[in-house]
């Protein structure tokens, strides 16, 4: 008797915890970005390659600047440093948990800032593939979420995520997700447009790890599907808690940014 009773009682213990696939995705976006909280803020220099459709390449030189925001979405600068055409454009983003991202961009041929509308978010970031809305930091509630199931993926074992903006004004329907079980690191993304046809595929590579706890990839390719275009990404010289503050992050300052 005692030993039905334990059972059953467990059986209500897995009936009780059972998640569903809604559950479920949001589960695993939410411990992504708990291990991604505390980090503070940190600096890193970017490579961004655009290549078109005939294989011919530019290069852009960019100084990152990211600071945490306990209670709400990461602040970010990104001020371009080459070439010389474009030196000293900065874009600042606010991104928000529910609300809309706030940015800004400083155009120095024309010496003002430029504030980002809502609806223009979906639009080419300085030219290459990725959107405005790219760059902000992918904020939990920014989502609702299904889990697929699971997939291999470079030798890696991989949950399958769906998750759908809640902004109106995202360029997308839906993108896939697929996140490694070993570290919880996001391995590629599937973009899909608002007819629902693959736009884009984002990947991830040569991952590390800082502070014996925060990973981080060294590159990162965006592949458009439907123009033959992309844009790689490649990460150097991370610095992690520099002292960087919310004065650092305003509006006002990105024609002071160097």
């Amino acid at each position: 008797m005692i030993r039905l009773f334990v059972a059953f009682t467990l059986l209500l213990q897995a009936v009780a915890i059972a998640e569903t696939p809604e559950e479920q995705g949001r589960s695993i976006a939410q411990e992504v970005q708990r291990r991604e909280d505390g980090f503070g803020d940190f600096t890193v220099h970017m490579q961004m390659i655009l290549r078109n459709r005939h294989g011919e390449e530019s290069r852009r030189e960019i100084q990152i600047r990211t600071i945490e925001t306990p209670t709400d979405g990461d602040k970010s600068l990104s001020i371009f440093n080459d070439p010389a055409d474009i030196k000293g454009t900065a874009l600042l983003t606010f991104s928000h948990k529910t609300a809309a991202d706030d940015q800004w961009l400083f155009l120095p041929a024309l010496k003002r800032v430029k504030r980002i509308a809502a609806a223009d978010k979906s639009g080419s970031f300085m030219g290459s593939e990725f959107a405005y809305e790219d760059i902000a930091s992918q904020e939990v509630e920014k989502y609702t979420y299904n889990y697929i199931g699971d997939e291999p993926y470079e030798g890696n074992d991989c949950f399958k995520v769906e998750r759908y903006p809640t902004d109106r004004y995202s360029g997308y329907k839906r993108q896939q997700v697929l996140i490694d079980k070993a570290e919880y690191r996001v391995r590629k993304v599937d973009y899909y447009d608002r007819k629902d046809t693959l736009l884009k595929r984002l990947t991830f590579h040569g991952y590390r790890k800082y502070l014996d706890r925060y990973w981080r990839p060294g590159e990162m390719l965006m592949v458009n599907h439907q123009n033959g275009k992309s844009s790689r990404l490649v990460w150097s010289d991370y610095q992690f808690r520099v002292g960087l503050n919310g004065s650092d992050f305003t509006p006002e300052g990105l024609k002071r940014v160097r």
